[in-house]
């Protein structure tokens, strides 16, 4: 079952276009991760499939186009992570996360015992519990990081778009949140994650799509999508490519030979 289907999506910034083409399709219990240099488009890419980015061609959501789907039908379908941890009022902890269940809630209603067994899971699975009545504005960058995930997880949405959801995530917690993605995906739903790491990359994801200058340019397993050429092609690094448990291992090195403080000689 195809959950978002993109199609020619093209978008530009700033007069310049960064999206040229793309055509990607996501199936339930995939977690994508969206690899790819600084500037190739992931996140341009990401913001365009939820309509917060202008462009053209089609986007598909479960089925349905998303042009046809309102605010409220869409946060029903996706949830998003952006890069930003911004946390603009100093509301708890507690009710930050229960803002994820608003899209399922009428108007003026109260949150049912369902959606409080849902918020309660998500602050759990990020370990976020014990600041419940904290002020969220007050907690280090690394804790913003998780009541955010923990928000998108209590909206409890079929596809979960995220925007480097790593990013200030000590090493333990990174493989924690990489270990609730793929749980998701086996439990049928659908993650897109934008990441730089590309041995969390290679370990956790079902598939990798690399984007290069706003093309999609190799998309598939790890270890298809990983190859010592793609990475000096596409990144001007070396790096040790290796498995352990069946599961492939990416570690840089260097920058590949004829690449000097990021420029190609």
């Amino acid at each position: 079952m195809t959950i978002l289907d993109v199609a020619d999506l093209r978008a530009s910034l700033g007069g310049q276009e960064v999206l040229k083409g793309v055509s990607l399709r996501v199936g339930a219990g995939e977690f994508v991760g969206l690899i790819g240099p600084n500037g190739a488009g992931k996140s341009t890419l990401l913001r365009a499939v939820l309509g917060l980015t202008r462009s053209t061609g089609t986007v598909t959501i479960d089925g349905r186009a998303a042009r046809e789907l309102n605010a409220r039908a869409r946060a029903r379908k996706i949830s998003y992570l952006p890069q930003e941890r911004e946390i603009a009022w100093p509301v708890s902890v507690e009710r930050l996360v229960a803002l994820g269940r608003a899209p399922h809630l009428p108007p003026f209603s109260r949150r049912s015992a369902s959606d409080d067994a849902a918020v309660r899971e998500a602050m759990a699975r990020m370990e976020v519990g014990e600041f419940a009545d904290r002020e969220a504005t007050k907690l280090s960058g690394g804790e913003k990081a998780r009541v955010l995930i923990a928000r998108a997880l209590a909206q409890g949405a079929p596809l979960m778009l995220a925007d480097e959801p790593t990013a200030g995530l000590d090493p333990a917690h990174q493989i924690t949140l990489m270990r609730i993605f793929a749980g998701l995906a086996q439990e049928g739903g659908s993650v897109v994650a934008c990441l730089h790491d590309l041995g969390l990359a290679a370990r956790w994801c079902t598939r990798l799509v690399l984007l290069d200058k706003g093309r999609i340019v190799a998309d598939g397993a790890p270890d298809e999508v990983l190859t010592a050429q793609t990475l000096r092609s596409v990144y001007n690094i070396e790096a040790h490519l290796g498995s352990i448990d069946g599961r492939q291992m990416v570690y840089p090195l260097d920058l590949a030979e004829g690449v000097v403080r990021g420029v190609r000689e």
